[in-house]
């Protein structure tokens, strides 16, 4: 049987003949949008801690970070390839001496295929790009950009801190380095409905990104956005509605599209809403029957 869609395991498989297992890395680098020298103030959803492990404030070395990831992977999926993911923050966001240093560490690993670099569209210059190619010549590299919106509107409402055209730049400017382009979308923000995030999937599909991650909006303690949801100005998206959504959006972008993600993955403790998200199988599930039906002929 067909699968639904192109999974991130899959494609792997499909590429290096055995499953790679992403490790997931706090380097700690921050965030322009953040940063208190910008004072922007960051996105109005953001967790203050960053996504990710939190291993950067726990002391821990990229290289302790990659041994220690490595061995948990070889004894839950008895993996031998391993991909460095730089999950937390925007890890193009510093200095490029400390950038260097903070990549290499990854590369003394014997099984490593590649590398997942997460940031922001307007946190990426040809100098960086150029580091990055330099150092993993020889290896698969994913560049994964936080677009959540292809609507300015959106984005200045969200105070996400860049445009679209910031996000078209830093494709084109990518597209020049042969490296594969991961775009993060979020459902359920502020004033969109269906019409609104089909729009973003069309773009990226015309766009021509090579993944995509879904997440979608949630509310963590201690943010502008628990703000507006203890006020009643904000209510989030129903766990059906996403499903539907997601499953509709995989519908529209062509089946080389590698789908990275479907649903965020909060953390219980941080969690304000919506409930369902913490119910990360059947929300998969959900969007796996909504993808049957949209297939359907």
């Amino acid at each position: 049987m067909k699968p639904l869609y192109l999974s991130l395991n899959r494609f792997l498989k499909e590429r290096f003949g055995k499953r790679v297992q992403k490790i997931p890395l706090d380097a700690g680098l921050g965030c322009p949008n953040r940063d208190p020298l910008t004072r922007k103030g960051g996105c109005i959803y953001c967790n203050p801690q960053g996504s990710g492990t939190g291993a950067f404030f726990k002391g821990l070395s990229i290289k302790e970070q990659m041994e220690s990831g490595i061995k948990w992977a070889k004894r839950r999926y008895k993996a031998k390839a391993f991909m460095p993911y730089f999950q937390a923050y925007s890890n193009t966001y510093g200095d490029i001496e400390h950038l260097k240093n903070l990549y290499r560490q990854c590369l003394e690993f014997p099984g490593m295929v590649g590398v997942s670099i997460g940031t922001r569209p307007d946190c990426v210059t040809h100098e960086v790009l150029e580091l990055i190619s330099d150092i993993f010549k020889d290896k698969m590299v994913w560049m994964e950009y936080g677009l959540q919106s292809a609507s300015d509107k959106t984005l200045s409402l969200i105070n996400r801190g860049h445009t679209v055209k910031d996000f078209e730049d830093a494709v084109k400017l990518t597209r020049k380095f042969p490296f594969l382009i991961c775009a993060h979308v979020i459902f359920g923000l502020p004033g969109e409905g269906e019409k609104e995030m089909m729009k973003t999937i069309e773009f990226l599909r015309d766009i021509g990104v090579d993944g995509i991650k879904f997440h979608e909006l949630y509310v963590v303690k201690d943010t502008p956005l628990h703000r507006l949801y203890k006020k009643g100005e904000y209510k989030s998206i129903e766990q059906r509605e996403y499903a539907r959504f997601v499953a509709k959006a995989i519908s529209y972008l062509p089946e080389k599209t590698v789908i990275q993600r479907l649903t965020g993955d909060p953390l219980r403790e941080e969690l304000v809403a919506p409930d369902w998200a913490r119910d990360k199988q059947t929300t998969i599930k959900m969007i796996k029957d909504f993808l049957k039906q949209f297939k359907s002929p």
